[in-house]
Formats: C-alpha cells, sequence, structure tokens
C-alpha cells in the first residue's frame, strides 16, 4: 500500500540535498533594517513611531485595529531613519519603517507552563507578537485560531512538507527544534480547543521524521503522518485530503472540515511569543540554487536586505550569466528586479539560479494538449483560466473557478508551450481583487 497523498501534482526534481543537511546559523546583527508595514494578509498596519525615534528590539511599531491584521516589530535597537515607500520582496512598494541600528542586541528566554496560560491569552499573546503563517502565505495565526461560532475544530494539523524545490528551512527546524514544533502544536491545539494533533510531512526527510516521533514520545493525541513526496503536498487543502481524507469545498475554508493548518516555523514562533515573549523579529530562511556560491539555512531579522543575506552565502555566482533571484522557491516565488529588499514574515527562502535555466525565450501557442488540467490538484483548466487572466475577462476568469487557484505552478511546469500560465492567472486574479476594491469604494 503506497503512502497517503492528494490527486494529481507533479514530482519536479527537488534538489534539497544542496542545503537540507546544513544547520541553521544565525545571520550578522544587521546594521539597517526596512521593515514594511504590510507583511501578512489582510489590513496594512499604521505606523507607531516617527522619524528619530528610538526603539528598542521587539519594540511594536505598527498595528492596525482591523481583525484580519498583525503588528509588526523593530527587529533591532536603534533609531527610526526614515518612514517611506520602499521596495517589497512581494513585487510591490509599500509604506515602511527604516531602522539604523546602534549594534545592540537582546537575550530572550524563560519557560513556562502551557496548562498556566488560558485559550483566551494564547490568542492575545500570538496576536500581540505578530505572528503569521510562515509557510509564505503569512495569513495572521491570530485570526485562524478564532474561528467563528458554530465552527468547531477538532484537529489541527502542522505543516511539515515543504514540498517546493530548493527549500528546506522547515526541515531544519523540525531536525533542530522539534521540541518546540510540538510545544507550540499543543498550544495551537489548546488556543482552538481541538483534542487532535497532526503533523504531516514527506517521506523525503526521515532525519526530521526520527526527531518529531522523539519530541512526540507516547502521546497520544498527537501524531505524525507520514506522505509521499509529490508537489504541492503542502497546500493546505491537499495536505488535508491527504492526511485525514477530508475535502475541503471549493470556496470553503479548512476550518469548515474542523481543522486549522500551521507551519512548523509558526508552531516555533508561538513557543517562542508564550515562553520568552519574544515577537516574530526573526526566522529560518533557505539561501539555496545553482546560482549561490554557499547554500545554507539562516536565521535572519526580518527586515534585513536580501543583498545583505546573500553576501553571507559567499555571494552569487559569476561566470554563468545572469543569476535570477527569487523571494521563495521556483515554483511559486517572485523574481527580484532589485536585492534592496528586505527579508518579511513570509520569506522562506531566497532561491538564486541561473535566468537561462528558467527563461524560455518565447512561448508556443497552446496545443489543447491538456497537460496543465491532469496536474492541477483543483481540478481546474489552466489553460483556459490563463487566456482570460491575460485578457482581463474577469468574469470569465471567475465562473470557471479561476478564483480557487491556489497558486502551485504546476501548470505553467509542465506546459509543453511555455506559457506562463501561473502569471496570467495571477494578473487575472488581482484584477478581480482590483474590482473589488473599487466595487467597495463606489
Amino acid at each position: 500500500m503506497g503512502l497517503k497523498t492528494f490527486d494529481r501534482g507533479i514530482h519536479p526534481a527537488y534538489h534539497k540535498e544542496l542545503a537540507s543537511a546544513k544547520r541553521i546559523e544565525r545571520a550578522a546583527l544587521p546594521k539597517t533594517v526596512i521593515i514594511p508595514l504590510q507583511q501578512h494578509a489582510g489590513a496594512p498596519c499604521e505606523p507607531l513611531v516617527k522619524k528619530g525615534d528610538s526603539v528598542q528590539e521587539g519594540q511594536k511599531i505598527g498595528d492596525v485595529k482591523a481583525f484580519v491584521s498583525a503588528p509588526v516589530h523593530a527587529s533591532i535597537s536603534g533609531k527610526v531613519k526614515e518612514i517611506e515607500l520602499s521596495n517589497h520582496p512581494g513585487g510591490v512598494r509599500a509604506l515602511a519603517i527604516i531602522i539604523e541600528g546602534d549594534g545592540t542586541g537582546r537575550e530572550w528566554g524563560g519557560v513556562v507552563d502551557i496548562n498556566s496560560i488560558s485559550a483566551d491569552a494564547m490568542r492575545e499573546a500570538i496576536r500581540e507578537a505578530g505572528i503569521v503563517g510562515m509557510g509564505g502565505a503569512a495569513f495572521p495565526t491570530s485570526v485562524k485560531l478564532s474561528p467563528p461560532k458554530g465552527k468547531t475544530i477538532d484537529t489541527v494539523v502542522l505543516n511539515g512538507c515543504e514540498c517546493e524545490p530548493y527549500l528546506s528551512a522547515d526541515h531544519r527546524i523540525m531536525v533542530e527544534e522539534a521540541d518546540k514544533a510540538v510545544w507550540g502544536l499543543r498550544a495551537l491545539m489548546k488556543a482552538t480547543g481541538a483534542s487532535a494533533g497532526l503533523i504531516g510531512i514527506e517521506e523525503n526527510k526521515p532525519d526530521a521524521i526520527e526527531a518529531l516521533r522523539r519530541a512526540v514520545g507516547s502521546s497520544s493525541d498527537i501524531r505524525v503522518s507520514i506522505l509521499e513526496t509529490k508537489y504541492p503536498q503542502g497546500a493546505e487543502k491537499m495536505l488535508i485530503h491527504a492526511a485525514l481524507d477530508r475535502k475541503v469545498p471549493t470556496g470553503k475554508l479548512p476550518m469548515d472540515v474542523g481543522v486549522v493548518v500551521n507551519n512548523v516555523g509558526t508552531a516555533v514562533a508561538v513557543f517562542e511569543a508564550l515562553n520568552y515573549k519574544k515577537p516574530l523579529i526573526e526566522r529560518v530562511v533557505t539561501i539555496s540554487g545553482n546560482g549561490i556560491n554557499e547554500p545554507k539555512n539562516l536565521r535572519v531579522r526580518i527586515g534585513t536586505a536580501f543583498e545583505d543575506v546573500i553576501g553571507q552565502c559567499g555571494g552569487l555566482k559569476t561566470g554563468d550569466g545572469e543569476i535570477e533571484v527569487l523571494n521563495g522557491g521556483p515554483m511559486m516565488g517572485i523574481a527580484q528586479s532589485t536585492l534592496a529588499v528586505p527579508v518579511v514574515k513570509g520569506t522562506s527562502g531566497i532561491t538564486c539560479l541561473s535566468a537561462k535555466r528558467i527563461k524560455p525565450v518565447a512561448y508556443d501557442p497552446c496545443i489543447k494538449c491538456a497537460s496543465c488540467v491532469e496536474v492541477c490538484p483543483m481540478a481546474l483548466m489552466p489553460y483556459r483560466l490563463g487566456d482570460y487572466g491575460r485578457a482581463h475577462r474577469t468574469d470569465d476568469l471567475k465562473a470557471w473557478g479561476g478564483l480557487s487557484c491556489i497558486e502551485c505552478g504546476c501548470c505553467s511546469y509542465v506546459c509543453p508551450a511555455k506559457r506562463p500560465l501561473l502569471q496570467w492567472i495571477r494578473v487575472g486574479k488581482l484584477k478581480v481583487r482590483e474590482e473589488a476594491a473599487k466595487t467597495a469604494k463606489a
């Protein structure tokens, strides 16, 4: 009998070996950080400081009263140099607080009894710590832990699949900080009232599986579920289907089937917030690819420039033409036009690839082979959705289920005509959001 998995999907070359065996190193304390006020899904924060103010590491410097949002904090101590529009790794420009550091650091520590913290107190502490989903989506964790009345959560799933090629940050967290991840999972279970916990992990991480099993021990309320290595196994709906045999209906959320999913890095951030009172001011980032000299897994302060992080990995390779730098992995990552962009809460990786290997010269017309349909994990018709997105035919995009697209990139990967289907669908979804925003203002 085969391992559990979901329908469709692909098996790309993973290249995990470049960094998966390398222990997490602490990156150098940056001299300057750029803290965007939008690092999460939902409403952007408003600055709580002004130019010239002195700030301390961990101080809250941006917040907003909106329910779907998360505050941001100073990742270093120093002085606010500017508050201005700045480049964002999401491909936009966003208001950011620029801090010039004074070179000092702060020690974080302490351990508490999980039984001494109420569920309400946990949710509030997680919200105040600015914790968001650290697998890339950056959805505010406190919102996930606060389902509306009538929605009962019975299982919290910890996502340890990390199916994106090249990335190994979660892998190393599970190997090196398994106890913290399991403690964080128990806190998430208590915060939601869930009676069961599950850690989903792909079979290609045997050392992480062993570490998690040791951390779980003989507990009967948490189990480790070993899944087939397949992309995008780590997508929420795919993971829930594979590990729990539950299907999240179109247009619904995991909570509609009694589940909350969180990333393993998020669980560790919850551990640190509740034990150390430490906000989300740093994260583990994988720097990998055939275009970087020394692939590494670094614990990086939020706001550190990509250029500084890459410099601590021996810099980009020379002599092989242009190097493309992505925020994230090669399947879902966003190409960067400058390295003067900051690491944000959702930056799980910085992937550096030879541009000649990832930039097709041109694409050909669609031959209606349906390869994209065969691999789409959401059972959509990407070739049609891509055309609608490119033509800004938003009504057709919505009618054909385009808003259900999880943007995994399987369609672009298998297309023999090399059509940039994912990019076109993203454009279409962006136009839908813009139209909705205009309607809301009218």
